[in-house]
């Protein structure tokens, strides 16, 4: 299936690791013009060098900034005024009891994972609008549906970027500019790996030990019963940015291993 994206100018937010790199390396693979993005330049530099060489000939650059502020967006807005495909990956989670969790910290939850793809958004649409094409994913999370009682301020902008990218597809109706959401379940990326790690060293018990409690404590209604891979992820980012995904817009796409127990 040709997917349409050789030379289509692709963003990713927050991809030096984790599920934003495999969707950067995702699209590069299908042809696109990637752009890596992460805080330090050291990072940036690391990730575009690893893409360049799993993906020989790929065209990748790469622009360290913080884009948890408004004037890391802006910096960016000036060095990269378009794209044609914007995925908004960038998120941090961190577990903490509902009674712990301080006003700085939802404020600084909301900033880094809605406002981050708002101003994105805000700013490259217009340009998709007007060239009539363009792809907007939000990468949100299956917390977003079912709030894990164990970090709530995370779950609520999960829950966030699904009203804002529905809404935005809703301002984008009749155009061939689409906006969706991808909905991971428990991934196996940079800081969930690090996280299982640690427990598992402090436990003294293997690594795979903690995954096989975490799904039958924390996540028993996996149908997967494993960590999702970042490319099991990225792969479905893939094609919702591809010419071959023209009639998916304003959707939920879940990737969560089954974990909620739904089928709307």
């Amino acid at each position: 299936m040709d997917l349409g994206l050789t030379a289509k100018r692709a963003l990713v937010s927050g991809s030096t690791a984790g599920i934003g790199f495999a969707a950067a390396r995702a699209l590069a693979a299908e042809g696109a013009h990637v752009i890596i993005n992460g805080r330090t330049q050291p990072r940036v530099d690391q990730a575009v060098g690893r893409l360049k060489a799993e993906v020989p000939g790929a065209t990748v650059r790469g622009i360290a900034l913080d884009l948890a502020s408004a004037s890391g967006c802006e910096a960016l807005f000036g060095a990269l005024p378009e794209v044609d495909i914007l995925v908004n990956n960038l998120g941090i989670f961190e577990p903490k009891a509902f009674a712990d969790i301080a006003d700085a910290d939802w404020l600084r939850f909301f900033e880094v994972n809605v406002m981050s793809g708002v101003r994105l958004s805000r700013q490259y649409l217009p340009g998709m609008r007007a060239r009539n094409w363009g792809r907007v994913v939000f990468v949100s999370s299956e917390s977003g549906l079912q709030i894990p009682a164990e970090m709530i301020h995370y779950g609520m902008t999960k829950t966030a970027q699904l009203a804002v990218a529905r809404g935005l597809a809703e301002t984008l109706a009749g155009t061939g500019v689409t906006v969706n959401s991808v909905l991971p379940g428990p991934t196996a990326s940079e800081g969930v790996g690090d996280f299982v790690t640690r427990l598992a060293q402090s436990r003294g018990v293997a690594a795979a030990i903690v995954e096989k409690e975490f799904f039958a404590t924390a996540r028993p209604s996996s149908l997967l019963r494993r960590f999702a891979r970042p490319d099991e992820v990225a792969a479905m980012i893939t094609y919702v940015c591809s010419i071959q995904a023209s009639a998916t817009t304003g959707a939920a796409l879940r990737v969560d291993g089954g974990v909620v127990r739904s089928i709307a």
